[in-house]
This record gives C-alpha cells, sequence and structure tokens, in this order.
C-alpha cells in the first residue's frame, strides 16, 4: 500500500434493511495510524456503519476498500485476517475464562507458537493484565473488563481497531481513563475508528471526525475544528 492509499476507504455507501434505507451516500476514509470517530445519537447509523465496514451488512451499492483492496463482497473472517478487529459494545468477554484465555481468543487466526510477542505487547500496555491474566474474566470492573477487551483486540495485530462505544456501561471517572488507554494504543501505531456518542471526550483525543444523523454523514473534519461547531456544539455538547 502506497502513502496515498487510504487503510480503510467507503465510498458511495447505501445500506439497506429490507426496503428501509439506513446508510445513504456515505463515505469516509482513515489513513494509517489516524484516530478518527464517527459521532451520533441512537438511529443514527453508527452500528450499521460498523456492520457494513466488518462485512456483517453488505451495502446494496458503493464500495468499502481496506489497504486498496476492495472488500465490499467478501466475507469478515477475511477483513479479519487483513488486518481489521473490534472491540465490541459492552465488551463481550467470555466470563467464564480467564484473562489470558479472553486475550488467546483474539489471536485465533495465528498459530500459538507466535504469539510471545502478541502477549508482552499487550502486557505492557496494560500490566494490571499481567497480574489478573489467571483471574476469570467476568469477575473484573468495567474499566478492567475494557482492558482486556482492547488488548484481545491487539492480540491479532490489527493495522486498524474499531470500538464501539467505548464508554457505555463505564463510570464517569474510568471514562477517561479508557480514552487515555484508547490514545496510548493509537500512539502505538495502531488506526482507530472509535464509535461514540461521547463527542467531547473522543474529539478531544482524534485527529478528524465524522457525524451521522439518520443516515447521513453531515458533517466531518478535523477534531479541533468540530469541537468549535456551532451546530455539533448544541447538538452533543450542550453548550
Amino acid at each position: 500500500m502506497d502513502e496515498t492509499t487510504p487503510l480503510l476507504q467507503l465510498e458511495g455507501i447505501n445500506t439497506y434493511y429490507g426496503q428501509i434505507h439506513i446508510l445513504q451516500d456515505s463515505n469516509m476514509v482513515i489513513r494509517e495510524g489516524e484516530l478518527v470517530c464517527l459521532l451520533g445519537g441512537n438511529a443514527s447509523g453508527k452500528s450499521t456503519t460498523l456492520k457494513t465496514i466488518l462485512g456483517i451488512v453488505r451495502p446494496r451499492t458503493g464500495t468499502v476498500s481496506l489497504n486498496g483492496e476492495d472488500v465490499t463482497r467478501v466475507p469478515t473472517a477475511h477483513r479479519i485476517k487483513r488486518g481489521m478487529a473490534i472491540v465490541p459494545e459492552n465488551r463481550r468477554l467470555f466470563g467464564p475464562m480467564t484473562v489470558r484465555e479472553n486475550l488467546e481468543m483474539g489471536a485465533y487466526l495465528r498459530p500459538k507458537a507466535d504469539l510471545r510477542e502478541e502477549f508482552d505487547r499487550v502486557y505492557e500496555l496494560f500490566p494490571l493484565l499481567y497480574e489478573r491474566r489467571s483471574q476469570l474474566a467476568g469477575t473484573l470492573s468495567g474499566g478492567e473488563q475494557q482492558m482486556v477487551a482492547m488488548g484481545r483486540a491487539l492480540m491479532s495485530k490489527p493495522k486498524l481497531l474499531l470500538m464501539d462505544e467505548p464508554s457505555m456501561g463505564l463510570a464517569p471517572v474510568l471514562v477517561e481513563r479508557s480514552f487515555e488507554i484508547i490514545k496510548q494504543v493509537n500512539d502505538a501505531g495502531v488506526a482507530m475508528l472509535v464509535v461514540e456518542q461521547n463527542a467531547n471526550v473522543s474529539l478531544s483525543i482524534a485527529d478528524r471526525g465524522y457525524v451521522l444523523s439518520t443516515g447521513r454523514i453531515v458533517l466531518e473534519g478535523r477534531a479541533e475544528d468540530l469541537l468549535e461547531n456551532e451546530d455539533l456544539r448544541k447538538a452533543y455538547l450542550g453548550r
């Protein structure tokens, strides 16, 4: 992939559920190393955008490209192999399994012999997970479970990490810490798409942002510019 080729690109995406037109002419670009946030309220199309990127839902028209390859019609597993990973909403850990076993699940497509470097990387980012590696994931706090979910995704060595509502279910004091961790992972070289309703916090760490409303991208730009946008401030920031 040359420097001008986006890591992820959505072009003219129109996604339907039956006859209901959800995503309408969506265009999005994420480049290597970027942290991009996708903002929107309930029923704005955020989840459908993620499902379209992952291949869970196929658009009726438009193109999804990953590393310059058209992946619009290929299955989710192929996209994961090509460098995509997700931290799902509410984390969805395997509660009866240990922290280490949950991390191993993130690397299920890779030979176990190759995992030492990934374990070292995850434990370096999240030292607490090394201390809790034998503890059942279901017994961890919400913030600790977020670390496990991120660590699990990183075990696949993704080029692009998708995060679905990372602040959901976290106490306010843990939201800021969660986004500090997201920024830390991005600073380590992983491009990220953060799908959120919490505009203030997500824009504070992002490079760029997109705003969805009823299936259309109505605003896009640099994060600092969006923070100062009058319409966005009224709709999402409460000021």
